[in-house]
């Protein structure tokens, strides 16, 4: 039996993007299997209007939409700020700590439904390929891997756009989309385009989350941010759940232009990339979290403490979320959280989030 005969089911993350939508036909085109679809609601709003009935459309048997949005906050975004991770300076690690946890449920469906394999659409020049990849081998390497950017025949939008008219595949992109984008709760990232040549100035009309700092009020605004043990719990004195606090805190920074990030990066496939990202509520959070630590932790544990970001922020970023070093990390953080209880004010003003404030019972300074 060929490797290809021997798949029956596969279970395709599946964001309703073109690249998605065309692989769904081609799965049971080249391997003759049945496809699941699946689907991680990672706050990405309005991009989730009518996946199932677009999934159901292209040829899936199903599609599973999950809320995985309370998962993501606490298990991945607050320890990766907790441990203060940073990648290349700047990147607050949106996409890259998102894939481990679509991938970790696409092994738990592909295992409910019985399936051979798993499937993404992560293209062979990008980090995401390794991070969905390594994540499924870490959990259940019996399931077989197809990666269809390193198999089909398709070289890019055009060829892709061409196939999903083939197979009456409801797709709405077109060939003058031309930035990769990604969305969460955490960020929006943009790459592509003009972004291909690293002088050109963005456009303002690519930001989607952020206002332009020039357009934003001409009066400061102030925030107040509790945590408790290193988790933020409070947002100018009313208790939030951690989803509905990143949302309130995504909507301050956006109104004042904060958390606009322009990076040229090494992926971890050896080439260097050009992306814009936004990160509105995840910089106020570095930035109060970051104030906490600086009244609370001795010298020697901050010092040693910013050793360990770098090394946690490499981590996340080549896709080793289910290793032992990021548990082992994680304990060296839960110790150094204990005490990071307190109160952080910012002042928000035109892409600006200053620091003007912070209190804690656990203070080691003094006057």
């Amino acid at each position: 039996m060929s490797d290809k005969a021997s798949v029956k089911k596969v279970v395709l993350a599946y964001s309703g993007g073109l690249d998605t939508s065309v692989i769904v036909p081609w799965l049971r085109n080249n391997y003759g299997c049945e496809v699941i679809c699946f689907c991680a609601n990672l706050g990405q709003e309005e991009e989730l209007s009518g996946l199932e009935e677009k999934a159901i459309a292209s040829g899936a048997s199903k599609c599973y939409i999950e809320d995985l949005r309370m998962e993501f906050v606490t298990e991945f975004v607050f320890p990766t700020m907790q441990a203060g991770a940073i990648y290349e300076r700047k990147y607050l690690l949106g996409t890259s700590f998102a894939r481990p946890l679509i991938a970790k449920r696409l092994v738990e469906i592909a295992e409910l439904e019985g399936a051979d394999a798993v499937a993404h659409g992560a293209t062979g020049k990008g980090n995401d390929q390794v991070r969905f990849e390594l994540t499924v081998m870490a959990l259940n390497p019996k399931l077989k891997i197809i990666a269809p950017w390193r198999e089909w025949d398709i070289r890019g939008r055009k060829d892709a756009l061409e196939y999903a008219a083939k197979y009456n595949v409801p797709v709405s992109a077109t060939e003058k989309s031309i930035y990769s984008r990604d969305r969460n709760l955490w960020h929006m990232s943009h790459e592509g385009g003009l972004l291909e040549d690293p002088w050109n100035e963005p456009e303002e009309e690519m930001y989607t989350l952020t206002t332009s700092p020039l357009e934003a009020p001409d009066e400061p605004e102030y925030v107040e941010i509790d945590f408790k043990e290193g988790i933020p719990i409070r947002v100018n004195g009313v208790a939030r759940g951690p989803v509905a606090l990143l949302e309130e805190l995504n909507a301050l920074g956006a109104k004042h232009g904060i958390g606009r990030v322009d990076l040229v990066e090494n992926r971890l496939v050896g080439m260097k990339s050009h992306g814009i990202y936004e990160t509105p509520g995840g910089t106020l959070l570095y930035e109060a979290h970051a104030a906490l630590e600086q009244l609370c932790l001795d010298k020697d544990t901050l010092h040693f403490k910013q050793h360990v970001g770098l090394r946690y922020a490499e981590l996340v970023y080549n896709g080793q979320w289910f290793t032992p070093l990021r548990e082992v990390l994680d304990a060296f953080g839960a110790t150094t959280e204990k005490n990071i209880t307190g109160t952080v004010r910012l002042k928000l003003y035109k892409g600006n989030a200053i620091l003007v404030g912070r209190k804690s019972p656990y203070s080691l300074y003094r006057e």
